[in-house]
Order: structure tokens, then C-alpha cells, then sequence
């Protein structure tokens, strides 16, 4: 086989879901039904947070944090995934390889910092109630927003920066749906991978050291919970964090896995399996678990859909003397 270098590569194939025309068809469908239920949840938390005046709490502008995050991150994956599928084709050219990766990147650690961010509002909430309010004061909170991003950014420059100048020797063809860094770390040459490996390694300590430290918070919520005197107040703090808990788990445990596991471990279906509970899932459940289970999220959702339906209503039976697009933009300004 003719081997190539990172120079000469122009282009990347990506996995092929399917063999045959019904499955490739079938994986589309599949996929666009995922990605518009997490665009729909996450769009929605969006857009109740951003125009509901009553939510304006730390909590619900981490969500919407979380949110853009979560739409990010499932459009830099799914819609080439669903092209390749729709129109029969595999590959994604250099440029979009390094696009996508560092976007991938820079928006799950954004997110992960943001769950870290979020455990700590909810530790101070019920924990430390009295220092609440200067703890999370608005000053704090964008600091602490813009740093989750910032970190973000770090991360996907050094990694993107490290990956794509390791000299390349084993041919383009990437064993995932999206370009990830372990499946390009195959194509690199010998040993020459051990420098963006390591750097997995140190990430995956600080992404540890983030774990603890919301295990440590929801540990300090369970023990605060516990005390409470109220069955139904016990029972809505367990049902409340437990997801928390169990939804970050589910994520390190598998960005974790497929970034450190050993190459001779490796499976197609295994690291597609893997791929998809790290990058598919979490945007798509994190609205039903952090937002949807919110009763004031859930109270202003209705409340947009009632006000956006009554004005569709308004414009339909007067459209001359309500223009429908300036009447529904200017709804809640």
C-alpha cells in the first residue's frame, strides 16, 4: 500500500454506516429525527431563556450556556454524518477535518466546564444558601461563563494544532462519523502520536480533577437532602441530581474510554458506540434533564408558545395591520 503524509492528504474518508442503499437511507432518517429533537429541546430552553423576563437566575443562564453549547456540538457532527448518508459519499476534505475537530473540541470541554460550573450554583444554592447571592452575582457568573469558553478554546487549539501536524503514514480513511482525534491518531506514523497522547493524558487529569469536584458537590447536596425534613423535599432533591450525576458519568466515562483506550482494543462498532453516548446523546438528553424537569423553564416555554401562537393567530385574521414577522420579533422586547 502506498503510504501518505499529512501533506499530501487532501482528504479524509469517513466511516460508512451502511453497505447498502436502505440501511445509508435509513441511518439519514435516523440520524435527522436526533439531531431535530435536540435542536427543538435545546432551541427552545434557548429561547426561553433568552426571552422570558423571569429567567435571569445563575441557573438558568448556565442552561442557556449549556444550550448553544449543546446545538453546537450536535451540528458540527450529525449534518456531514446525514449528508454522507443521504447522497452515498464519505469523504470530508482537510480543511473541514480541522474545522470540525477543533470545533468538537472546543465546544464539549466548553460544555463539560459548564456542568462543573453548574454543580457549584447547585452547591451553593442549597448548601451555603446565605452566601448565595454575592457567590453567584451576575459579575460572577459571566466570569465564570467566559472562562468555561476560553478553556474551551485552549483545549481545541492544542489538541487541533497538535493532532494535524503529526506526520500522517497510514492512509485517510478515519473509522468514525466525524473526525476525532484518536481515529487520526491511527493514521499517524510510529511512536509519533505519544506527543498528542500525552497531552490526552493531562487533559484527562484536569477533566478528572472537574469530576471530583462535582462529585464532592453533589455529595455535599445529598447529605443537605438527607436532612431535610420533608419526604417530598427529600424525594425532589434525589430526582433533581441524580440525572446530574449519572449524565456526567455517562459522558467523562466514555470521552475517557475512547480517548485513552489502547489501539489494539479498537472496533469499528465499538468506537461508533462509544462516539455517539459522548457526542450525540448528552446534547440531546441534557434538555430533558436540565430544562425540561425545571417547572419554571417548562411554565415559559408555554408562555412563549401561547404568545407566539396568539400572535400567528393575529397576523392570520389582520395581516395588513399586523406585519407578522416585525409583530413576533418585538414580542418581548
Amino acid at each position: 500500500m502506498q503510504m501518505a503524509n499529512s501533506s499530501s492528504i487532501s482528504e479524509f474518508l469517513l466511516l460508512v454506516l451502511a453497505d447498502t442503499r436502505q440501511l445509508q437511507l435509513l441511518h439519514f432518517w435516523l440520524l435527522l429525527g436526533i439531531y431535530l429533537a435536540a435542536l427543538l429541546g435545546n432551541g427552545l430552553i434557548s429561547t426561553a431563556v433568552a426571552c422570558h423576563h423571569r429567567l435571569h437566575s445563575p441557573m438558568d443562564f448556565f442552561l442557556l450556556n449549556l444550550a448553544l453549547l449543546d446545538l453546537g456540538c450536535i451540528s458540527t457532527t450529525l449534518p456531514k454524518a446525514m449528508a454522507n448518508a443521504l447522497w452515498d459519499t464519505r469523504d470530508i476534505s482537510y480543511a473541514g477535518c480541522v474545522a470540525q475537530n477543533f470545533l468538537f473540541v472546543f465546544l464539549i470541554s466548553a460544555e463539560y466546564c459548564i456542568l462543573t460550573i453548574m454543580s457549584y450554583d447547585r452547591y451553593v444554592a442549597i448548601c451555603k444558601p446565605l452566601h448565595y447571592g454575592t457567590s453567584m452575582d451576575s459579575r460572577a457568573c459571566a466570569t465564570m461563563a467566559a472562562a468555561a469558553w476560553a478553556t474551551g478554546a485552549l483545549f481545541a487549539l492544542l489538541h487541533t494544532a497538535n493532532t494535524f501536524s503529526l506526520p500522517l503514514c497510514q492512509g485517510n480513511a478515519v473509522d468514525q462519523f466525524f473526525c476525532e482525534i484518536p481515529q487520526i491518531l491511527q493514521l499517524s506514523c510510529s511512536k509519533s502520536y505519544l506527543r498528542e497522547f500525552g497531552l490526552i493524558v493531562l487533559s484527562a487529569h484536569v477533566f478528572f480533577g472537574c469530576f471530583a469536584f462535582i462529585l464532592f458537590s453533589y455529595v455535599q447536596i445529598f447529605r443537605a437532602v438527607l436532612r431535610m425534613p420533608s419526604e417530598q423535599g427529600r424525594h425532589k432533591g434525589f430526582s433533581m441530581c441524580l440525572p446530574h450525576v449519572i449524565v456526567v458519568s455517562l459522558f467523562l466515562s466514555t470521552v475517557v474510554f475512547a480517548h485513552l483506550k489502547p489501539f489494539s482494543i479498537s472496533s469499528p462498532f465499538l468506537d461508533l458506540m462509544v462516539a455517539i453516548l459522548y457526542s450525540v446523546v448528552p446534547p440531546t438528553l441534557n434538555p430533558v434533564i436540565y430544562g425540561m424537569r425545571n417547572k419554571e423553564i417548562k411554565h415559559a416555554l408555554n408562555q412563549v408558545l401561547q404568545h407566539a401562537i396568539s400572535q400567528l393567530q393575529e397576523c392570520a385574521r389582520l395581516p395588513h395591520i399586523v406585519p407578522c414577522g416585525r409583530s413576533l420579533y418585538f414580542m418581548y422586547v
